[in-house]
This record gives C-alpha cells, structure tokens and sequence, in this order.
C-alpha cells in the first residue's frame, strides 16, 4: 500500500511542480506586458491557467496510465498474443476490465478442460498398461513354466500350457486390433464401404452366432415382433459389428435367465433406428456419460472376468458417428439398459 502512495504522490508532485512553474512563467508574461493589476490580467490569467493545467493533467494522466496499462497487455500478451493481435491499448478502465475479466475466463476454461485431458490421458495409459499387462503375464508365465519347470517332456501338460499361452495372445491380439480400428476411425483412415442390406437378416445373423454364449446364461435373444425385410445403406461388416458388441455387452451384463430384444422403428421418412434391450442390472446414472470411454469398466472387477478388450462400445460409438448417424443409451439400475442408434434406409425403400 505504501508503494501506491508513494508512486502516486510522485505523480501529484511532479504534475504540481509543472503547472506552478508553467503559472510562473504565464504570470510574469502577463504582469510584463500589463505592468499593473487588473480584471482584465486576472481572467485571462485564470483562463490560461485552466487551458495549462488541463493539457498538463491530461497528458500526464495519459502517459501515467498508458505506461501501466501497456505492461498489463505485455505481461498478458506473452501468455497469448492471438487474443491481443492488432488491438490498440486503451486507458479505459472499463474497456481494459473487460478484456482481462474475458481473458482469465478463457484461460481458465482452457486449463480446467487441459486437467480433465490430463486426467483422462493418465487413466487412459493406466487402463491399457492394466489390459495388455493381463494377458502378457499369462503367456510369460506359461512359457516359463514349460522352459523352467520341465514341463516340456510331459506331452500332455506341455499342450495344455502351449493352449492357454495362446488364448493370452489372441486377447492382445484382439486389444490391438481393436486400438487400430479405433485410431482409423478418429483419423479418417478407415473407409466405410455403403452398401443396401436387409438389417433384419444382418441382426437374425447376429442372433446366430451368439447364441451359445447367451444360452450359458440362460438368455433369449429376439425380436420384440416379426420383421419384414428393412433395407438400409451402410457398411454391412461396421453394422454388423455394432450389432454384435451391443448383443455381447447385454449378454454379459445380463441377468441369467433373461431377454436380449432387438427393435426396429422407423423415425423419419429415411432413418430408422435400431434398439437393442436388456433386463439386466443397468447402469447408474453416473456412468453413463463415461460408457464410451475407451477400457471404461463400470464393474472393473466383474466385467474383466467377462473377457473383452474393453474398446467394444468405443468402437460402435466411433463406427456410428463415421456413419454420420446417432447413438444413444438409456438406462434404469438394477431394470435394464437401453442402445440404439439411428441409419439410413436404403434409396429404394425410403417411402416404407
């Protein structure tokens, strides 16, 4: 505080010593030229001392406050030059106010939204260092037992071991392939192939290949009614996989003796939308936004016994939206979950 005043003191000062001498100076023109007292000398000396101190207070006021203002740009400027560009400094207390209030306020959106990058980043990291770690820890194990332990001479323990090595590295197979499709998809680099199918056959498809797995659990997967042909224009292979990781996921977090049921509904006169249901425990309301999170668990324990690379609903998110199309999810813990997402019917069939 006392540094405030100090340099503000400095300022009255100076400025004072400038107008006295300049009155000074104006004061003896005035009495050489009128050699003696009068009105006439008091009100022009009044009216040039007001013009004097007027220039002499504005330009220094000017100068004062410019000179603090423009350190304020620099210092802000160093920190972001993009957001003062080509900009002229004003001494308005308001205007400048303004700037800086708006500046702090993006720098601080910009650093909150760094931290939640940062922390994702970390947890990201940590979740792929955690799912490759798994499987390479049961192929190094099992190798190692064969090499170390002279299991190597025993035929039937040794293709037992050999067997169980390999399924630790189609997992990381699996996680691989399933990173690389992810990265292709948010860079563009994986084409989409349109073609008109039958989604109704593509899901009974599904239904096919996956009915082992339910029947372990006792689930049902169907129709919630019988189906017409529904020709859409997508990629089939994509479609099918979408339709494939949403049936998984419902099977495995699934109740046993439950349904799986697949919809289909017309939207607009060319979209429909494709549902797929379960009775199984749902998702609380916190874990919805996060579920499409790359390696994002919900039960972190539960669903690694499960299998999976922990990328599937990543993956039909990133798929969907190459398809320039809508995914949505709704759920009700300890009822069911809900996945849908929107296509485009074929050109054919848009009247339907």
């Amino acid at each position: 505080m006392a540094a405030k005043l100090k340099k503000s003191y400095k300022f009255a000062l100076r400025s004072s010593t400038f107008i006295t001498l300049l009155s000074l100076v104006v004061l003896s023109l005035l009495l050489y030229f009128f050699s003696a007292f009068s009105i006439k000398l008091v009100l022009i000396f009044c009216l040039l001392l007001f013009f004097l101190s007027f220039i002499i207070l504005q330009y220094r006021v000017e100068k004062f406050i410019y000179k603090r203002i423009k350190k304020i740009y620099d210092d802000v400027s160093l920190l972001e030059s993009s957001s003062f560009q080509d900009q002229p400094i004003t001494t308005d207390m308001s205007t400048l106010t303004e700037e800086i209030e708006k500046f702090a306020k993006d720098k601080k959106l910009e650093i909150e939204t760094l931290k939640v990058r940062e922390n994702y980043r970390k947890e990201f990291l940590g979740n792929v260092s955690h799912e490759l770690k798994t499987p390479l820890f049961t192929v190094q194990g099992y190798i190692l037992t064969l090499l170390e332990g002279g299991a190597l001479k025993d035929r039937a323990v040794r293709k037992k071991y050999l067997q169980r090595a390999s399924k630790g590295v189609e997992r990381l197979i699996y996680i691989v392939k399933d990173l690389d499709m992810i990265a292709k998809l948010e860079s563009g680099d994986l084409n989409l192939e349109y073609e008109d199918f039958d989604i109704v056959e593509l899901a009974q498809s599904v239904f096919e290949m996956l009915e082992m797995k339910a029947a372990k659990k006792n689930i049902s997967i169907v129709f919630d009614t019988k189906y017409e042909p529904i020709m859409v224009n997508a990629d089939k292979e994509r479609i099918q996989q979408v339709l494939t990781n949403l049936v998984v996921n419902s099977i495995k977090y699934g109740k046993g003796d439950g349904t799986t049921e697949v919809s289909i509904e017309n939207l607009v006169k060319n979209k429909i939308i494709v549902r797929v249901t379960d009775n199984g425990e749902g998702i609380e309301k916190k874990n919805i936004p996060r579920l499409f999170e790359r390696f994002y668990r919900v039960d972190k324990s539960g669903s690694r016994k499960e299998g999976g690379s922990g990328l599937g609903l990543s993956i039909v998110k990133h798929i969907i939206e190459a398809h320039k199309e809508k995914i949505y999810v709704e759920s009700v813990f300890g009822v069911g979950s809900e996945f849908s997402f929107t296509l485009e019917k074929a050109k054919q069939t848009t009247e339907v």
